[in-house]
This record gives structure tokens, C-alpha cells and sequence, in this order.
């Protein structure tokens, strides 16, 4: 297995790992996917045999990606990278990929000396995502509702 860049030729199967990770990673269809992709500053997928297996989409604050979630954290911190979306295929899960994604993201967090922004569905909950942030030491930073779901917004800062 190995970590590379993503490019436009991967949205097919970004996007159907995407809705295999439903509810939790948000439904997109596969032109946003594709408008993600490009706004993404850190776009990675981990590949074996040329199968991608997972990948995650991250994005500067100020861009025009419409998410309330990422609309949420432009609103409270200047400086961050935004964590849309990690998303492993469900017959790979449990395999450390996610890890090594959240590894690379945790790099770039301190090559570039910005703090990793991210949310988990509260309702409906996602005890396994929690887990997951918690170990990677994100930290609650407060709780946004929505009409029909809310979610734990967290924040990962700097650390040495």
C-alpha cells in the first residue's frame, strides 16, 4: 500500500468509496466530488495494485466550497486546514488506513503550522469516528445543529 496524490482520474472511485461511507462521510454527487477535488489544497488516497482503498480531501480556509460545517470554522479561526472528508472502502477498514491518511494530514498540519479542523455526526452518532479523532487528539471546539443532524466540531492544534 502507499499514500500519493489524488487527481481527477480517481473520481470514480472517490466517489464510490464516498457513498459506501454514507452516512458519515455526506453525500456528493460526482461532479462535486470533482469540484472537491480541485479545491482541495491536500487531496491523498492510499492505492494497492492500483485499487484505491481510502482517501481524504482537505481545504484552506476562504475558498468557495459551500459546506455550513466549513463555513462554520471560516467564521471562528483564520488559520487551519479543513478536513472535509476521510473515507476508507468497507472492505479495507480496520487496516490502518485511515491512520495513515490522518498521519499525512497531521505532517502537513505541522509543516504548515495550521491546526486540523474537523466535525463527527453527533446525531446520529458516530462512536467510531470519535474514537478515531480522539486518538489523532482532536479536542471539542463546539456543536453545530442542523435541520435534521448535528455534529461535534474538533480541533486538532499545533502540537511538536
Amino acid at each position: 500500500m502507499k499514500v500519493r496524490e489524488l487527481s481527477l482520474s480517481d473520481i470514480g472511485a472517490m466517489w464510490s468509496i464516498n457513498q459506501q461511507g454514507l452516512p458519515g462521510t455526506g453525500a456528493v454527487s460526482r461532479e462535486e466530488m470533482a469540484d472537491l477535488l480541485t479545491l482541495a489544497e491536500l487531496a491523498l488516497g492510499v492505492e494497492d495494485a492500483g485499487n484505491l482503498l481510502g482517501f481524504v480531501l482537505c481545504l484552506n480556509p476562504g475558498t468557495r466550497y459551500g459546506s455550513l460545517n466549513y463555513a462554520w470554522f471560516n467564521e471562528r479561526y483564520e488559520n487551519f486546514i479543513y478536513v472535509d472528508r476521510i473515507a476508507v472502502a468497507p472492505s479495507h477498514r480496520s487496516k490502518g488506513i485511515g491512520s495513515a491518511l490522518y498521519r499525512e494530514v497531521v505532517e502537513y498540519s505541522q509543516r504548515h503550522m495550521c491546526p486540523i479542523a474537523a466535525e463527527v455526526s453527533l446525531d446520529p452518532p458516530n462512536p467510531g469516528s470519535m474514537r478515531f479523532h480522539g486518538r489523532f487528539q482532536f479536542d471539542q471546539v463546539g456543536i453545530l445543529e442542523h435541520e435534521d443532524k448535528a455534529v461535534t466540531m474538533m480541533l486538532r492544534i499545533i502540537t511538536s
